[in-house]
């Protein structure tokens, strides 16, 4: 273990890699993967469902009630299900956010996908991001998943980030480049 990660990182990365060796043992990978886009996209939109699962007041049989009721909902595999389940018995349910989102780097990972973070001045239509994607998965030479970022603050422009590699084509980075040639001047 590395001393320069945090407990809730090297937590969530133990977690991640559990749930991705029981999906992957289990033969579900791919449902395990959508089921968990769907919950994240779930708990990105409830503000409520990330109040309950964030608040440590909660006892344990409300959690796993709600954790089955909403599995069942969202037909959510056994596998998950189960996992969930785990989490609220270890009282690592806090960490489901980080988790879920390690478990989707893994998994890309492992498909040899790179995942980037697509920051623009307003929303893009799927044609421009699938344009974006080609292009620069052409010239990296693997495949490009965006999560993709509103800022309007950049004015117009692109900002993309590719693990350690940063493109800024943005107004906003432009202005501060020509403002420190000025004050240079």
């Amino acid at each position: 273990m590395s001393s320069n990660k945090s407990f809730s990182t090297e937590t969530s990365e133990r977690y991640a890699l559990a749930l991705f060796e029981l999906s992957r043992e289990n033969s579900e990978l791919e449902i395990v993967e959508k089921n968990v886009s769907d919950f994240l996209e779930l708990y990105r939109s409830s503000k409520d469902l990330e109040n309950f699962v964030k608040n440590p007041t909660q006892l344990h049989a409300n959690q796993i009630r709600v954790i089955k009721e909403i599995s069942k909902i969202m037909k959510f595999s056994q596998t998950l299900e189960k996992f969930l389940s785990i989490l609220v018995v270890k009282r690592r349910i806090f960490y489901i956010k980080e988790i879920f989102l390690r478990f989707l780097i893994l998994s890309s990972k492992k498909r040899g996908e790179l995942t980037a973070t697509l920051t623009s001045s307003k929303k893009l239509t799927s044609e421009e991001i699938s344009s974006l994607n080609n292009e620069l998965s052409h010239t990296i030479g693997s495949k490009i998943i965006f999560n993709n970022m509103v800022d309007e603050s950049l004015l117009g422009g692109l900002k993309v980030q590719i693990g350690s590699l940063m493109i800024d084509t943005s107004i906003k980075n432009k202005l501060k480049k020509i403002e420190k040639l000025m004050l240079e001047s």
